[in-house]
């Protein structure tokens, strides 16, 4: 009997070649390929955008806010409107508030967050001295 590598035996419920496919099909989502956890395994440096895009983005939603929440409290105080202004002004400005702090403190922890990865870095490529070999 001729056997070629093709030829499909029977494992139970599948067959080789099935089993050969699951074990060479990406198990890996889409989802964890695009992830920022894919840029902690290599070593080429981010940039500026990728690194603090998330802290600037919550800082001008957070901006955003805060001045539609100065804007609805100046319309209540003026007397323009009531009837909206008195609950979603102050509303709207202590939401702005907190996503504008929010994104302030975000800044230098990941400021000092990538200060320590430089320094890790140097100490992990740089040689101990000679004069510890024996």
């Amino acid at each position: 009997m001729k056997t070629s590598s093709t030829e499909n035996v029977d494992l139970g419920m599948r067959s080789c070649s099935e089993s050969k496919d699951l074990l060479t099909s990406h198990t890996g989502s889409t989802f964890y390929s695009s992830s920022r956890s894919v840029s902690i395994w290599t070593s080429e440096p981010r940039t500026a955008w990728e690194t603090y895009h998330k802290p600037i983005i919550v800082m001008s939603v957070g901006g955003a806010f805060f001045l539609l929440g100065v804007i609805l409290t100046g319309l209540y105080f003026a007397q323009i409107t009531k009837k909206t202004c008195n609950v979603l002004g102050p509303a709207f400005l202590s939401i702005g508030m907190m996503f504008l702090v929010f994104g302030l403190v975000w800044l230098p922890i990941l400021k000092e967050k990538q200060r320590q990865k430089s320094v890790s870095r140097h100490f992990r490529n740089q040689k101990p001295p000679s004069f510890f070999h024996l």
